[in-house]
């Protein structure tokens, strides 16, 4: 409904800022909150509030207590989360009655899908295509797998950003890794082929909007910083699939691989907003079928899009390190900077600002920039925080 007031969370994400410049758009009053002193999005014109909550990593009741406040004095009628917070107010919906809806599936279904084991069960359930996948538990669980190691993935069960993924490891490399059932670990099959993200949102098992794409460059191994737009009907069937056998409601995105057989097999599954957001740039149509129930909106972006900052402090050093130069220097050009937005001039100035916050983050707690940029909205599990 035009005029109505959204809250989207998570505001230190691009996606944040970029589903916030959508709903504006099309009518929304969007009211903007995260943690962070200084999130990008609390800059855009497309924000009509700001408000700083409590990590809920590390102070989840006073963030549970101070969103069921924002809800009541900001008269929200939708809450939609971008990134990891989106567990901590799954479970905030699950222990109260909040008088608005949370876009996302239920505390349990939230924590089936991004269980690594238990999404792949979940998948297998519903008759798609799997990788053999091991849940670890324990050190004798793990000396079963160690021999075919070569042929293996290790990750543990809770993590992000293809953080302690160590892929077709020695044996050797095996003696750090030690599951237990607080700290679950799997064994994945090894796929060779094309890796395929998919992002999607769904409402009550019927798809609304889907767009795949590739990532070009990374922030070392994990978050994609720069993508291509791709199309595979082998995809597509399984995220309607799988959308359809679990009612789902809210954003969804897999991280897929193409076999040479055209074969898709699921990696894994992430209940919240990635990177395929941006190839969605129509807020009206985008709005309607997300919020109104409209037809399926397709993806109306076709040019690579990326983060040109994140491309100079990732993507440049990784083109040194491998003599690729010349395609960065043509994927530069070639691509487009996602956070321009004709209604909101980009401000470049608040890039930087929010940049110089997850640095000091990093700095004091030692970690890297991109655990910096998560460390108080992560979710390692129901035992969490």
């Amino acid at each position: 409904m035009a005029g109505s007031t959204v809250l989207v969370t998570g505001a230190r994400a691009p996606v944040a800022l970029h589903l916030a410049r959508l709903l504006h758009d099309a009518g929304r009053r969007v009211i903007l909150a995260d943690s962070p002193a200084r999130p990008i999005a609390a800059a855009s014109a497309a924000c009509a509030a700001y408000h700083r909550l409590p990590p809920p990593r590390f102070a989840t009741d006073a963030y549970s207590e101070a969103v069921a406040s924002l809800v009541r004095t900001e008269g929200v009628e939708l809450v939609i989360p971008t990134c990891e917070e989106v567990f901590y107010l799954g479970r905030l919906w699950q222990d109260r009655a909040m008088p608005v809806r949370l876009f996302a599936p239920d505390m349990t279904m939230l924590s089936r899908a991004h269980n690594k084991h238990a999404f792949i069960r979940l998948a297998q359930s519903l008759a798609l295509d799997v990788p053999q996948t091991t849940l670890l538990q324990s050190d004798a669980d793990l000396e079963n797998v160690r021999g075919h190691s070569r042929e293996l993935v290790f990750k543990p069960v809770w993590s992000r950003f293809a953080r302690d993924v160590l892929l077709r490891p020695s044996p050797g490399e095996l003696d750090a890794v030690r599951p237990s059932p607080a700290v679950p670990w799997v064994a994945q099959r090894f796929i060779a082929g094309d890796e395929i993200s998919a992002y999607a949102v769904a409402i009550e098992g019927k798809l609304k909007a889907l767009a795949f794409y590739r990532s070009l460059y990374r922030a070392g191994r994990g978050a994609g910083i720069c993508f291509e737009p791709v199309e595979d009907a082998a995809a597509r069937r399984f995220v309607e699939i799988f959308v359809a056998g679990t009612a789902w409601t809210g954003q969804i995105s897999f991280d897929l691989m193409r076999e040479k057989d055209g074969t898709v097999m699921p990696l894994e599954c992430n209940p919240r907003a990635v990177s395929g957001l941006h190839f969605f740039r129509d807020p009206q149509r985008f709005a309607d079928a997300v919020l109104d129930d409209g037809p399926e909106v397709k993806p109306d972006v076709t040019r690579l899009q990326t983060v040109r900052l994140a491309m100079w402090i990732y993507g440049l050093p990784a083109a040194l390190r491998s003599g690729g130069l010349g395609r960065f220097r043509q994927t530069m050009r070639e691509a487009d900077e996602l956070l321009d937005w004709p209604s909101d001039p980009a401000r470049r100035n608040a890039q930087w600002r929010a940049l110089a916050e997850i640095a000091g983050t990093a700095l004091r707690q030692r970690v890297s920039l991109q655990a910096a940029s998560t460390r108080d909205i992560e979710w390692n599990g129901p035992a969490s925080p």
